[in-house]
């Protein structure tokens, strides 16, 4: 089980990220942040973040992702590092690797690759 401490990443309203990438974006080329961001748009290229990075319902990325934590909801297409924790949710995919420290895996959701733990 992931930790409590974790959970927060959950109960962040759209309002309380740094950083909301709408719907109707199309953004291709790297990103990169320290603050709590969310796609809820398309993105292509590549994601370095220090911060958390949430990938909304109807998201798509095509990109390698690096964050401390990263909550999948819709659709990666790429490699994922989250240094602390991956969540991918009921509605959320992903194909690539993913390497974390804690790694979380709704029913429902679809993950295609290898996984790495981290200590």
């Amino acid at each position: 089980m992931f930790d409590e401490k974790d959970s927060d990443l959950f109960e962040l309203e759209e309002e309380d990220y740094d950083t909301v990438m709408a719907s109707d974006i199309t953004f291709s080329g790297n990103i990169r942040f320290s603050k709590p961001f969310m796609i809820k748009g398309s993105v292509s290229g590549k994601i370095e973040a220090t911060g958390d990075l949430a990938i909304d319902t109807d998201a798509t990325v095509f990109a390698d992702i690096t964050a401390s934590r990263v909550l999948i909801k819709g659709k990666v297409e790429g490699d994922v590092v989250g240094k602390k924790l991956v969540f991918i949710s009921s509605t959320g995919s992903v194909k690539g690797d993913v390497t974390t420290a804690q790694i979380v895996l709704e029913p429902g959701s679809s993950f295609f690759g290898k996984c790495t733990m981290l200590k």
